[in-house]
Order: C-alpha cells, then structure tokens, then sequence
C-alpha cells in the first residue's frame, strides 16, 4: 500500500512540477507586438477586404451556374456546359485574352557599374512574376510566352527557359492584363523589381497602362498527374 501511496504522490509531483514549468515557460516569453504603423495597417485592412469582396464574386458566380444547371436540365444544359468549359479554358491560359494591362520590356542597361548583361536569369524572372502575381495580374506572356499556375521557370546550361521555351536574345517584352492596370502600373513603379534588374546589369522598363493588351493562349502540352477517370458504374451512373 505504501508503494503505491509513493507512486501516485510522484506522479502528482510530476504533473504539478510540468504544470508549473508551463506556467513559468509563458510568463518569461515576452509578448510579441505589433510593430506595424497605422498605414501598414490600413493597407493589410484594404488587401483582405479586397480578397474578401473577390472572394464573395466567385461564390455569386458558381451560384449562378447552379441556379442555370438546375433551370436548364433538359434543352439548356448542354449550352451552359459549353460555357463553362470556355471559362474553364479561359482560367487555365489556353484561349488567347485581351483586355487593360501594363507592358514590361527587358533589356541591357548600359551604366557604369559594370558589363552589361547578355541574358536574364531565371531567378529574377520568377521575383518578378511572383511580384506580378501578388499585385493581381490576370494574364502574363514573358516573350510570346504565357505563363500559367505550372510553368516553370528555369536555367539550362546558361539559358533561361520558360517551360519548353528559350529566352535566347534581348531585349524582350513581358505583357500584363489586369483588372485595373493603372493600380497595376503604380504598383509596379514603386516596387524595387526596376532596382533588383539594375543590379544585375539589365533595364526594365515599364509602360503606362494601355487600353488593350493582347496575351496569346499557352501553346505546350500541359501534363496532369494523379488523375484518371472515373469508371462509371452499371447504369450510366
């Protein structure tokens, strides 16, 4: 009886030593404010209203193509089927998009800092596109070139390519379509992408927003994994 009065007292010690561990463990951990200004706050408020308004769109927009399914099963489906495959297409890069938008041109820069480049690197190229992206770029074509969710931007014994496609001369454009290009464009002037091509020896330049800017549809095969068909069963289900 003693043994096990010894035992469980122990391991209440063990649990109130644990517990006060915790307890010391929290109260040394400083507390970690909040050092943003109010305008960085503004900003952060902005952006999540602006996702949160993007966001309430699309679920109107699938509604809406719930809604027509349903009103159209019969004569109406197959038209709205065929819409929606558009759209589908259209989201992916594979149909041809013109709208407002920016363009982007590449070049040598000829300063004083050093020789000038003869190619881009595939590292700048993808901080520029993620800077794009995150400034809500809707198209993009580096060259000729659209880029889509899964291209790949890589280096090949010293030449950058775009998926199958080779960046071999300068200069060379990049076009951007987006919903408001004007947004886009300041966005773009303020950034530090004109300094981080600087620095490498290269020149961006950036054009005023343009009333229409044309993005060609993605022209390599796009290969998916981990997906097959579904076997349907007995029935047609």
């Amino acid at each position: 009886m003693g043994k096990h009065m010894n035992i469980s007292f122990s391991i209440v010690l063990v649990v109130i030593g644990f517990m006060l561990a915790v307890q010391f463990q929290t109260v040394k951990e400083p507390v970690v404010r909040d050092t943003r200004d109010m305008w960085e706050l503004r900003d952060d408020l902005k952006k999540a209203q602006e996702l949160h308004s993007e966001l309430i769109n699309e679920i109107y927009k699938y509604e809406e193509k719930i809604v027509q399914y349903n009103s159209n099963r019969n004569d109406g489906k197959e038209e709205v089927l065929k819409a929606t495959l558009e759209e589908l297409k259209e989201a992916a890069g594979l149909t041809e998009v013109k709208g407002p938008g920016i363009i982007l041109t590449v070049d040598r820069a000829f300063n004083e800092i050093g020789v000038p480049s003869e190619a881009v690197s595939a590292e700048i190229l993808r901080r520029l596109i993620n800077d794009l992206n995150s400034y809500q770029a809707e198209a993009i074509a580096i060259d000729n070139h659209r880029v889509i969710n899964t291209t790949v931007i890589r280096e090949i014994q010293r030449t950058t390519k775009i998926d199958s496609y080779s960046i071999r001369s300068l200069p060379f454009q990049i076009k951007v379509i987006a919903q408001d290009a004007e947004k886009l464009y300041n966005r773009m002037k303020a950034s530090e992408a004109v300094d981080e091509f600087f620095v490498e020896n290269l020149k961006l330049s950036i054009s005023k927003p343009v009333a229409e800017v044309t993005i060609p549809a993605y022209d390599d095969p796009i290969r998916i994994k981990d997906m097959e068909p579904v076997k349907t069963e007995k029935g047609g289900n």
